[in-house]
């Protein structure tokens, strides 16, 4: 089970009821940060998020409206007690660019640890312990005007166990939450490994979120069949398509196409510009293209199950 609460939905300025861009994914007692705008602390207090739970912030870009929250949190962090590592990642320049959001945090009771992505993506449980063993967060490139990317995050599904194929290959029961879990195991010399007492994998869940960028067939690719996209839609107006390109953005129409193109199950239009005052009044362009689009507000939040879990 995974929650998602939107944090921060504006663009370039905070506005009272609308803080610059966050979001959390939480799972258990862990948690991914992605971007920390000015008002993060805020509006996760308000939200009734707590972000001690963040083991990582993936930061999507360096303009000052994803990273100006964090040197206050950094703080906030240490002056609550933490004591856990917390993990950074965004795209190259990382360690250059957070050197001075460092050197006014100051000296942490914890440690800060910048990494990079691996290519193939991180699992979550090799680097942080708690996690579901199949999370895994990727990241991919985007086209925004400073080098920029987005995430996916998964949580993938095995197949059903199938205990009358454990029996037949002589696996005494005790070592069935072995394989269960992904391990192989010896028995009479020999293995037996987890695809042999498995049935096909089932559907899992996938999160993406754009950060900043302008419509591209990379953000298409990993939207691909998302549970829920989260998406820039800076500006509202069909006429400032080729304003949204020239800035790295998208308006509400390109978002809508976008996720309708990916056949996602979800789309949470965000990142909106401070000329937009009320999103809804936009929104019919989104659903031009895809008919569910929905119009994050801060606060908003969505629980994500397994298929079969909502169906019992």
């Amino acid at each position: 089970m995974i929650d998602i609460t939107l944090l921060g939905t504006a663009a370039l300025l905070p506005l009272p009821h609308r803080a610059l861009s966050a979001a959390i994914l939480s799972c258990g007692r862990h948690a991914i940060l992605f971007d920390c705008g000015e008002g993060t602390q805020t509006a996760a207090r308000r939200a009734h998020v707590n972000l001690m739970r963040a083991d990582m912030i993936a930061l999507t870009h360096y303009h000052g409206d994803h990273i100006f929250g964090l040197p206050g949190l950094l703080q906030t962090l240490d002056v609550m007690g933490r004591k856990k590592p917390l993990y950074l990642t965004g795209p190259e320049g990382l360690r250059q660019a957070l050197s001075p959001i460092f050197a006014l945090a100051g000296v942490m009771g914890y440690e800060l640890k910048p990494m990079d992505l691996p290519m193939e993506g991180l699992r979550l449980a090799a680097l942080i312990p708690g996690w579901p063993e199949t999370a895994r967060l990727c990241a991919f490139g985007t086209r925004h005007r400073v080098p920029s990317q987005g995430y996916v995050f998964t949580l993938d599904r095995p197949g059903r166990f199938q205990p009358e194929r454990a029996r037949e290959l002589g696996v005494p029961q005790r070592l069935w939450g072995r394989l269960q879990s992904g391990e192989t195991v010896w028995v009479g010399g020999g293995p037996v490994m987890p695809p042999q007492v498995m049935g096909p994998a089932r559907k899992g869940i996938k999160v993406v979120f754009s950060g900043d960028t302008a419509a591209c067939s990379a953000l298409e690719r990993a939207a691909e069949g998302a549970d829920l996209l989260i998406a820039d839609a800076t500006y509202g107006e069909n006429e400032q398509q080729e304003l949204a390109c020239q800035y790295g953005h998208m308006n509400f129409a390109q978002a809508g196409r976008l996720a309708q193109s990916a056949r996602v199950k979800r789309l949470w239009l965000t990142h909106y510009s401070q000329m937009i005052d009320r999103p809804e009044a936009y929104l019919d362009h989104a659903r031009s293209g895809f008919p569910e689009a929905v119009c994050g507000q801060d606060g908003m939040s969505v629980t994500l199950q397994f298929e079969e879990d909502y169906e019992r």
